[in-house]
């Protein structure tokens, strides 16, 4: 990975329009005892370096799926994934491991974060084990948590512990930050907070980014929007002009 990683980062620094992924005929299938569940059907995607995607479509439409193979968090079972040239479908798990601790930054729904540390030590969590990282202040800063870093996550709202575990994402300079549902349990007013951060991190960063969500609303902070529906890329759309998340309407 260290060659591609190397390139990659180049590409992201000037801002060139690079392939981070290539998906090609990509398949999963899940058994279920006597019942194989179709969850991918086909998909061609690509993602360019500092672009920010957004994946839209209703529970079941293989959106999660998709950004679990992406991620390195499944296995695909048919088709091709490849990271900067990178074939992931033919990596093995110990590159795959390497691949989701220095190239991905993950943000889930829930925060994950660990109650007994602080923010600070949420995030260094991720840094002592990155090759390249951030400071800890120095990604709670770019999520707007300066003044939050010796605050434990009780002590914080909603928005800002997801925020936490965004900059815990960011922290390892990823070229990749994926993104499931990082609204979905939050108020609109601090969802808005939240999507500013993303946006911003994307913005200054050049991290490509991919969102999942069900909020058709979020689409419009999108460069491009990628609608999934049964396991297929049904319409792929792109905006001129990205919307600023306070622009947005829920």
């Amino acid at each position: 990975m260290n060659g591609s990683s190397t390139q990659e980062a180049v590409h992201k620094k000037t801002g060139t329009a690079c392939p981070v992924f290539q998906v090609q005929g990509l398949t999963k299938i899940y058994d279920m005892g006597e019942i194989q569940v179709q969850a991918l059907r086909g998909i061609d995607l690509e993602l360019a370096a500092g672009e920010l995607v957004v994946l839209l479509g209703p529970s079941g439409s293989g959106k999660s799926t998709l950004l679990n193979i992406l991620g390195g968090l499944d296995t695909a079972s048919g088709g091709q994934v490849t990271y900067c040239g990178k074939d992931l479908t033919r990596a093995t798990e110990k590159e795959l491991t390497e691949y989701r601790r220095f190239h991905v930054g993950f943000v889930f729904q829930f925060y994950n974060l660990i109650p007994s540390l602080t923010a600070r030590e949420n995030v260094a969590v991720v840094t002592e084990i990155a090759k390249n990282p951030m400071r800890p202040e120095d990604a709670l800063g770019l999520v707007g948590l300066a003044e939050r870093l010796d605050h434990f996550p009780a002590q914080l709202s909603g928005g800002e512990q997801q925020r936490i575990a965004i900059a815990r994402a960011i922290s390892k300079n990823p070229e990749v930050l994926l993104c499931d549902e990082p609204t979905g349990a939050l108020d609109s007013q601090t969802g808005i907070v939240v999507l500013e951060a993303l946006e911003r991190v994307n913005r200054e960063l050049g991290t490509a980014t991919v969102i999942i969500t069900h909020n058709v609303d979020i689409a419009g902070m999108a460069d491009r929007v990628v609608h999934l529906s049964n396991g297929l890329i049904v319409e792929t759309s792109r905006n001129v002009i990205r919307k600023q998340p306070k622009d947005l309407k829920w």
